[in-house]
């Protein structure tokens, strides 16, 4: 018992004589402070007819100087703030200052019996929300 206390405050000590002690995580980011990521790629979504399916269309352009590798898309679908389904496509490598385009259909249970409640009238709204993430590999 007296070992592991020795050795406690021993890097207790160690610790706050080098000033790692009572200072914030580099983790840890303070509100004002902004973290950018690069941003590479520019994005246009295009939703095609949404009743029971619905088909998305993503053009993406490589605003970069550099070519971009491996670019996946990953589209996520909500109607009336309920997700209804993902898809995924694989869109290639994009050359510098291209563009390329990747899309992908929604057909879920889920969304073909939002679809019908709608027809029905008891839905008072349909609001579609598309989100978009292209994910990809970038060398310097």
């Amino acid at each position: 018992m007296n070992r592991r206390l020795a050795g406690v405050l021993v890097a207790l000590s160690a610790a706050t004589s080098l000033g790692l002690a009572g200072q914030p995580s580099s983790a840890t980011v303070s509100e004002s402070a902004e973290v950018s990521a690069p941003k590479h790629l520019r994005q246009k979504i295009y939703i095609g007819r949404c009743k029971d399916t619905c088909k998305v269309r993503v053009r993406v352009t490589n605003i970069s100087r550099t070519n971009i590798y491996r670019a996946r898309l990953t589209v996520t679908l909500r109607v009336n703030g309920h997700k209804m389904g993902t898809c995924r496509d694989t869109i290639g490598d994009i050359r510098a200052r291209r563009v390329k385009w990747g899309g992908c259909t929604i057909r879920t249970d889920k969304l073909d019996g939002y679809w019908d409640r709608w027809e029905y009238g008891d839905l008072s709204r349909w609001y579609t929300d598309v989100r978009t993430v292209v994910s990809y590999t970038y060398y310097s």
